[in-house]
This record gives structure tokens, C-alpha cells and sequence, in this order.
């Protein structure tokens, strides 16, 4: 049995950036693929790897785009080409013909972005599932509708400010995470909490006088 370590670990379990650019986010079979190529001198084999979706959930006749942004700064510096339609354009997965619609095309060689075949996959279903559900409640909500993200209780700490960042391509006017809002360049917006009413209602047998302290201590575009 494998012995869990997890009591004594410093840090959260997540991936931190350096070791995504490293290739520890990737599945071991590219690895394996890479020390392959390289035995074989197949290393700098010039490619073009089409990137499509192979199916969405039942009623979703449409996908909004996202994921571009991360994979850009992935890719960033390696001797490839990146073609790819712009984030939150909204497609279908196939063609009229029923044929994949490309939405992302990386040319290179391809022992050099091989490894990151994996968290490239992640980043666009993430990027485009955030997206894709922002703009369905928009679409149901309508446009004259406030919607704020609050889902960064529903996440991983570590991915609020990416699923902000894609529910707002998707369609949501605002954030509520502080993180999340600075990636937008915007304030992050919000009501009150339960708790500081609870204090006021027990502390000052009032719900109300939270209401107020509120209002007096809050600047007055909040």
C-alpha cells in the first residue's frame, strides 16, 4: 500500500506553473514517445497537429472557445507555429459535412511540444467548459440580467481566477474573487456575507444594523 504523505506536505496539491512548462502535467506515455523519437533521431519530425472536439454533452449544439490564453504562454518561445480562431468565438463541433472543426493547429516539430499535449487538452476543455456554461445562463438570463461569478467556492482555490477569467469571456459582467478580478483588470464585486448579518442580528438583536454599518463604512460605488 502506498504510504500517504499528504499530513507532511508543504504545499497544496496542485501544479505549480514551472512544473507545468516542465512537462510533470502530462501523461507518461509522451515522455516515454519523446525518449522514443530522440533514440531514433524522429525528434525534430515536422508536424501539424489539429486540435477538435470529438463531442459535447446532450442538447449543446455549440461551444464558446476558451483555453488559447494559457496555451499561448505554455508555448511560449518554442519553434512552432500556432494557428487557432479567437477566444470566445462560438462554434459548433462539426462541419456541415459532420467532419471535426479544427480549433487549434500547432506546426513544428514535434518532439518539442510533445509533453504538452496533456495540459494543452486541459487548458482548452476547462477554458471552453467555463465558457460555454457562462454563456448558456446568459443566453437563458438575457442581456438587460447582472450576472457575477461566484464560483470560486465551487473550485479549486487554485483555478478561481481561471474559471473567473472564462465565465467573463463567456458572458458574466463581473467577479466576486479578489484574484480573479485582478486578472480582468476589474474591481470585483459582491453583497454581503451571511455571517455579518448573524453578528449584527446576535450582537445588536438587528439584521438590520449590519445593513447599515454596511452602508457606512463601504465606499459609496460598492
Amino acid at each position: 500500500m502506498r504510504k500517504n504523505n499528504s499530513n507532511s506536505a508543504p504545499d497544496f496539491i496542485i501544479a505549480k506553473p514551472d512544473e507545468i512548462k516542465n512537462g510533470k502535467v502530462t501523461d507518461i506515455y509522451f515522455i516515454r514517445t519523446v525518449e522514443i523519437l530522440k533514440r531514433d533521431g524522429l525528434y525534430n519530425t515536422s508536424v501539424a497537429a489539429e486540435f477538435t472536439m470529438s463531442s459535447l454533452p446532450k442538447r449543446y449544439g455549440w461551444v464558446v472557445f476558451g483555453g488559447l490564453r494559457e496555451i499561448l504562454k505554455l508555448l511560449e518561445g518554442l519553434p512552432v507555429d500556432i494557428f487557432a480562431i479567437p477566444e470566445g468565438t462560438i462554434i459548433p463541433p462539426r462541419d456541415i459535412r459532420g467532419i471535426r472543426i479544427p480549433v487549434l493547429v500547432i506546426r513544428g516539430p514535434y518532439g518539442s511540444f510533445a509533453i504538452y499535449e496533456t495540459p494543452i487538452l486541459g487548458f482548452l476543455a476547462a477554458g471552453s467548459g467555463f465558457a460555454t456554461k457562462a454563456a448558456r445562463i446568459r443566453k437563458i438570463a438575457g442581456n438587460d440580467v447582472l450576472l457575477v461569478n461566484f464560483g470560486a467556492r465551487r473550485t479549486h482555490p487554485a483555478i478561481a481566477p481561471f474559471c473567473d477569467y472564462y465565465s467573463y469571456i463567456g458572458g458574466f459582467d463581473a467577479v466576486s474573487c479578489v484574484i480573479g478580478a485582478e486578472f480582468l483588470g476589474k474591481k470585483p464585486t459582491g453583497t454581503m456575507p451571511h455571517a455579518l448579518l448573524i453578528i449584527y442580528k446576535f450582537v445588536r438583536g438587528d439584521h438590520a444594523e449590519g445593513w447599515k454599518a454596511y452602508d457606512r463604512y463601504m465606499p459609496a460605488d460598492v
